[in-house]
C-alpha cells in the first residue's frame, strides 16, 4: 500500500501546491481562463495525439468494451438522478428535473479530463492511454448528450411549450465533434492507422506539451478547490461520493470482467477511470444552468479529497492483485 501511496502521491502533491498557491497569492479565479484554455485545447489535446499516433491498432479497445463502460457510467447516472428525483419530490413535492440532473453528473462524471490521463499514465504507462482516450470520448458524449437534452426537456414542460428536439441534438452534435480531446483522439487514431509520424519540429513540440498537460491540469485543479472553499457538506454528498468513489468502479470492474474477456490493461484502465473523483465539469454545468451551484463545487471538493484514499485501494488491488 506504501507504495502505491507513493505513485499517486505525486499527483496530488501538485494539486496540494495548487490548492497552497490558491490560498497564499489570493489571485481572482478569472486568472486561471487562459490556463484552463491551454490545458484543454492545447496541452492535454497533443498527449492525447502524440501518445495514441504510437500506439498499435491491435491494442485499440473493441466496440465491445466501449459499450460496456459506457453503459456503467449510464447505470450510475440513472441511479444517482432517479434518487435526486425521488428524495426532491419527497421533500418538496417537485422532482426537480434540472437538479437531479447536476446530481447525477456528480455521481457518474469523473475527472476523466484533468485527472484520468495522468494517472492512467503514471499507473499502467502508455498503454493505457489508449483504452482511457476511448472511454473519454464516448462518457463525454454521453454527458454531451444528457445533460442539453434533459435541461431542455425540463425547461420546456415548465414553460407549457412543445418540446423541440432537433435544436437540441445540432448543439449536442456541434458539441461532441468539436471537442478537442475527441478531435485529438481521431487525429491519433488516424495517424496511427497510417503509420504517419510528424516532422521533428512537430514532435518536438509535442513532446514539450504533453510533458506539461499532468502538471498543469492537477496544479489547476488546487488552485480552483483554493478559490471555491468548502462551506459546508451537502447532505446529498453521503451518497453521491461514496457511488462516485466506489460503486461507479465496482461496478465497471463487474461489468468489464463478466460481460467480455478483455486484456488486464482494458479491465484496469476501465475500474481507475470509474474510480476518479466528481469533475470540475460538473459544477460549470450547474453554473451554466443556474442550479446547485455550491453544492457541486462541494460535491468535487470533497470527492477529491477522499479519493485520496478510495484512488489508493483501487490502485493496490489492480496493481498487487488483480
Amino acid at each position: 500500500m506504501i507504495q502505491i501511496f507513493g505513485l499517486i502521491a505525486p499527483l496530488f502533491g501538485i494539486m496540494a501546491l495548487g490548492y497552497l498557491a490558491g490560498r497564499i497569492a489570493k489571485l481572482p479565479l478569472e486568472g486561471l481562463a487562459w490556463a484552463n484554455f491551454f490545458v484543454i485545447y492545447i496541452a492535454l489535446p497533443a498527449m492525447f495525439f502524440k501518445l495514441l499516433s504510437q500506439t498499435s491498432l491491435t491494442e485499440f479497445a473493441g466496440y465491445r468494451f466501449i459499450a460496456i463502460t459506457t453503459m456503467a457510467t449510464l447505470i450510475i447516472f440513472c441511479l444517482c438522478f432517479f434518487i435526486a428525483c425521488g428524495r426532491n419530490y419527497y421533500k418538496d413535492g417537485d422532482a426537480n428535473v434540472s437538479v437531479a440532473t447536476i446530481q447525477g453528473f456528480a455521481g457518474a462524471y469523473g475527472n476523466i479530463g484533468y485527472m484520468g490521463p495522468p494517472m492512467v499514465l503514471v499507473a499502467f504507462g502508455p498503454a493505457g492511454i489508449a483504452p482511457a482516450a476511448l472511454i473519454f470520448s464516448f462518457d463525454n458524449a454521453l454527458h454531451f448528450i444528457l445533460a442539453p437534452l434533459l435541461m431542455s426537456l425540463n425547461e420546456q414542460g415548465e414553460k407549457g411549450e412543445e418540446t423541440r428536439l432537433i435544436p437540441v441534438f445540432v448543439n449536442i452534435g456541434w458539441k461532441i465533434i468539436t471537442h478537442p480531446f475527441i478531435l485529438a483522439t481521431i487525429a491519433g487514431f488516424t495517424a496511427a492507422a497510417l503509420s504517419y509520424v510528424p516532422p521533428e519540429p512537430v514532435t518536438t513540440i509535442l513532446d514539450l506539451l504533453a510533458g506539461a498537460a499532468a502538471p498543469c491540469a492537477l496544479f489547476i485543479m488546487g488552485v480552483t478547490a483554493a478559490l471555491r472553499p468548502l462551506k459546508r457538506v451537502p447532505d446529498e454528498l453521503f451518497y453521491l461520493v461514496p457511488v462516485k468513489l466506489l460503486v461507479h468502479p465496482l461496478l465497471a470492474f463487474w461489468m468489464v470482467t463478466s460481460l467480455g474477456d478483455f486484456p488486464p490493461i482494458l479491465v484496469k484502465t476501465a475500474v481507475l477511470m470509474a474510480a476518479l473523483p466528481s469533475a470540475t465539469n460538473v459544477f460549470v454545468l450547474a453554473e451554466q444552468y443556474g442550479v446547485w451551484q455550491e453544492r457541486a463545487s462541494s460535491a468535487v471538493i470533497v470527492s477529491t479529497v477522499a479519493s485520496v484514499l478510495t484512488l489508493s485501494i483501487v490502485l493496490y488491488y489492480l496493481t498487487m492483485i488483480y
